[in-house]
């Protein structure tokens, strides 16, 4: 979350604590899905800020204020409380649930299995909490080996922290991703991160997280997340054997050190065009049961109240791709996905004091798919002569010309201040198109630099029905070349 939101969090709070019927209205939904609300808890304030199913189909929720709740043949009960504002919960194989919250990693088992916890046991605490209301403990994510994977949101305003922004650090691993393996061993992992609230894994065993916008974050982006890598934010690096304060201190202002040490993300997301404060990545491993999106990755966006989709791309051995817009008119801001067996993805919602377009303070929704093909783009590919556009139906070839592509470039430059600018915007001419033979696929050709973020623009290409895209803007992070 970002310090400009944190100066109105007070007021927005109060507003936060009462019912808000205003709605977000929608601009942008593909053909053949639909939002449906989830009726919560009476009188209860049911920030989702934690959010995982079970093999069974059973919901479970942590709720900011402290409650782990579970939704099972359409009846709330009530699992567990005492928690202090977790983000973050894990349904483990063994049918115990895990809740991150600000303190520590606690499991919960029910012996008797009458739907209440009755073991609280702590799994991993190796952080410090300064009891600051920043000080944000996101995930768990387990990896087939048994080790859970979490990140340490920095505080804000802690005393005598070490400062270089807006949001600053005490010690004790704040701005760190951590491993707990399975005896329960804490291992600092990652460091340099700002406000991770997001943690995923995909079907490959891979661990990824999101950052929120800030300082010392150009825009909010998603990291591929590895052993010893620095990720930006140089605060964090206090608790490093290398630096340590004074080292940090006195490097303050050398942002060619730090950019050089820094990991690159496997994409940014444009700030407001995209999302502000973005959640957790989630997979769609539905097997078709969600649509044509088999493989991709969907993240919700606490302000813009909006999913969006990315599209990886390995290109030289390492991740880049495209950020595209997905469905948008949530009713409260979304921090948390997760799929169902039965191919839905749920929703878990909060405003938190922070601002989010829909206009409830909280809520849990679900995204369903009706069967019904969308005309959208599928998927975008680097190619040696720029790039390949494929789409869920075949295209009505009249439109597939070169002027019907609208791209440009830009970047963001690193430093301390408050997210970026785009800075040298740059329009990039197409000087050919390819069709491929089943009308779904478009090469486009046009000179391409590195470092840079590619937006192409479609807003004239027709399926064969003369449908147009809900979505016609795509946002490509050009890390590397072929």
């Amino acid at each position: 979350m970002t310090h400009k939101k944190s100066i109105i969090s007070c007021a927005l709070l109060l507003t936060s604590l009462v019912s808000v019927t205003a709605m977000a209205k929608t601009t942008y939904i593909p053909k053949g899905y639909a939002i449906e609300t989830i009726a919560t808890p009476d009188n209860v304030r049911f920030h989702a800020t934690g959010l995982d199913i079970n093999a069974k189909g059973d919901v479970f929720v942590a709720t900011r204020f402290g409650d782990v709740w579970q939704y099972s043949g359409n009846v709330w009960s009530k699992f567990a409380d005492g928690f202090h504002e977790p983000t973050g919960l894990l349904c483990d194989d063994d049918g115990s649930i895990i809740v991150a919250h600000k303190p520590e990693l606690t499991r919960l088992v029910d012996n008797d299995n009458n739907g209440v916890a009755d073991e609280y046991i702590r799994l991993a605490d190796g952080w410090e909490f300064h009891d600051n209301y920043h000080e944000f403990n996101f995930g768990p994510v387990k990896d087939a080996k048994g080790n859970y994977y979490g990140t340490l949101n920095l505080g804000h305003g802690v005393p005598d922290a070490l400062a270089l922004g807006a949001m600053d650090s005490g010690g004790g691993y704040r701005g760190w991703a951590y491993k707990v393996t399975p005896e329960g061993k804490f291992i600092p992992f990652a460091s340099g991160l700002r406000s991770p609230a997001g943690i995923g894994i995909s079907p490959d065993d891979e661990v990824f997280f999101t950052d929120n916008q800030g300082d010392w974050v150009e825009t909010s982006k998603l990291h591929l997340l590895e052993q010893d890598k620095f990720y930006g934010h140089p605060v964090p690096l206090r608790d490093h054997p290398d630096f340590g304060l004074d080292k940090v201190r006195d490097n303050r202002n050398n942002f060619n050190m730090f950019d050089k040490l820094r990991e690159k993300p496997v994409v940014w997301i444009p700030h407001n065009e995209v999302a502000n404060s973005p959640g957790n990545p989630e997979w769609d491993v539905t097997k078709g049961k969600f649509g044509p999106f088999e493989d991709q990755i969907f993240i919700g966006d606490q302000t813009q109240s909006n999913i969006f989709r990315v599209m990886l791309d390995k290109v030289n051995g390492k991740y880049q791709g495209a950020v595209i817009n997905f469905i948008d008119g949530f009713q409260s801001g979304n921090i948390r996905l997760k799929f169902d067996p039965l191919g839905q993805l749920w929703v878990g919602q909060t405003a938190r004091g922070w601002h989010s377009k829909g206009g409830k303070p909280f809520g849990l929704e679900k995204v369903v798919w009706n069967g019904d093909m969308p005309f959208e783009l599928l998927d975008m590919k680097l190619t040696n002569t720029g790039y390949r556009l494929t789409f869920t139906e075949p295209l009505d070839p009249n439109t597939v010309v070169a002027e019907h592509f609208k791209v440009h470039e830009y970047n963001y430059v690193y430093t301390n201040k408050y997210g970026s600018d785009k800075h040298n915007i740059q329009t990039l001419p197409v000087t050919n198109v390819i069709l491929s033979p089943d009308n779904k696929s478009v090469d486009i050709s046009l000179a391409l630099t590195k470092g840079k973020v590619v937006v192409v623009e479609f807003d004239d290409l027709l399926n064969r029905m003369k449908d147009s895209p809900s979505v016609t803007k795509v946002y490509y992070t050009l890390n590397e070349l072929l």
